[in-house]
């Protein structure tokens, strides 16, 4: 963990008060505390429910810590006014406030965009839910499974004769997070421009139709519902996942150029003269006879074989890697995302940083996670700081 000076951070200076619980919301704090805000995770007594979450170290959870690095704790309650107003002295020292809960609460609280429009114009105020700040299913509550419900993520997912799954990956929670903390950046430009804060709205459920372009928009242009199709494409092929000699890798040949190159190395020449595997599209339409047709010549040999195969031809692939594997690649190790961190209880656990570099830098891990409430004797130090101009 690295405690220097790192004053030259994109978003140093930047003052943000993080209202927020679990997944979206938190990671779209350390997305910005990476980047140098100084966040400060506003906590209710027993703090954010992902503490309890394993797996847990020495009785800290390893989840909360790769959702909350580079981060400040404070414990309020905000049903008790005093530390409503402790809140509000806060917000009102900061550029930004980032919440995540139902639309209604933090106005309840005495927290509410309008209550800051007066005495603090210039705020950021971002909001995360399930449904957006309006409209029928405002009031709706969710969470990452029920909103890649939803938003047809899981009508998608899976092999074509199976159940309903979800994506592996929380996608609806962060994909929600990385939407936040671009429109806070793009907004906070905005106020440097001397044109005033802005209230944010970001719905989880639009957010995942948003990053669902490809399948929105082949449903407005062919009037058809996207299928689950496993690890195939709708329209490219070969471009999924085959069985070899010993296991299964993945290729992606989405031009005629790449096709030709599998053709080459599969050995399988004649491929180029089937009327069937013309081109991109008569492929895709086809890939069921092309997929047997290729994994006749792919399970003569191992994975080993067929990957060192496609590199040298410029084919891209991979193996299909559990998480062990994949943190242990070479590229991993050289741009050296996974790091040692520190918990607040002395254990030292891994995690992996920020991938995105500035200048060939990789963004500093400044602060392990929080303990909860860690910061509450430093109140002062937060209201004594004047507001960034």
């Amino acid at each position: 963990m690295d405690t220097g000076n790192y004053s030259d951070l994109p978003l140093s200076g930047l003052k943000v008060v993080e209202f927020c619980s679990v997944a979206a919301g938190p990671f779209c704090g350390m997305l910005l505390a990476d980047m140098g805000a100084e966040v400060l995770k506003i906590e209710p007594p027993e703090g954010d429910t992902l503490r309890q979450w394993p797996p847990i170290t020495d009785g800290f959870s390893e989840n909360f810590a790769s959702l909350n690095r580079n981060k400040r704790s404070m414990t309020l309650n905000l049903k008790d006014e005093q530390d409503q107003q402790l809140a509000r002295a806060l917000v009102l020292r900061a550029d930004v406030l980032i919440e995540n809960n139902r639309p209604g609460v933090m106005a309840r609280l005495g927290l509410g965009v309008d209550s800051f429009k007066t005495d603090h114009p210039d705020l950021v105020y971002c909001s995360i839910s399930a449904f957006g700040q309006e409209g029928p299913r405002a009031n709706e509550g969710g969470f990452d499974l029920t909103i890649q419900a939803a938003a047809g993520v899981m009508s998608v997912t899976g092999e074509a004769d199976g159940g309903p799954v979800k994506c592996g990956v929380p996608v609806s929670d962060f994909a929600s997070g990385l939407y936040a903390a671009f429109a806070i950046a793009s907004t906070i430009i905005k106020v440097k421009n001397g044109l005033g804060g802005s209230r944010i709205d970001v719905p989880m459920f639009g957010c995942t139709l948003g990053i669902a372009a490809l399948q929105t928009s082949e449903y407005f242009g062919t009037g058809k519902n996207p299928v689950k199709l496993g690890a195939a494409h709708p329209r490219n092929a070969p471009y999924e996942a085959f069985r070899s000699k010993d296991g299964h890798f993945v290729i992606a040949a989405g031009n005629q150029k790449l096709w030709q190159s599998v053709c080459e190395l599969a050995n399988v020449p004649h491929l180029l003269t089937d009327p069937r595997f013309a081109r991109t599209l008569d492929r895709a339409k086809n890939q069921a006879a092309l997929k047997a047709l290729l994994e006749e010549s792919f399970m003569t040999r191992a994975t080993d074989y067929w990957i060192n195969a496609c590199r040298e031809r410029g084919v891209p692939h991979a193996r299909i890697n559990d998480y062990e594997t994949a943190l242990d690649d070479p590229q991993v190790k050289h741009m050296e995302w996974v790091q040692e961190i520190k918990l607040p209880n002395g254990a030292t656990t891994r995690t992996f940083i920020s991938p995105v570099r500035i200048d060939g830098e990789n963004l500093p891990v400044r602060l392990g996670p929080p303990e909860k409430g860690e910061s509450n004797e430093r109140v002062e130090h937060f209201l004594g700081q004047r507001k960034r101009a």
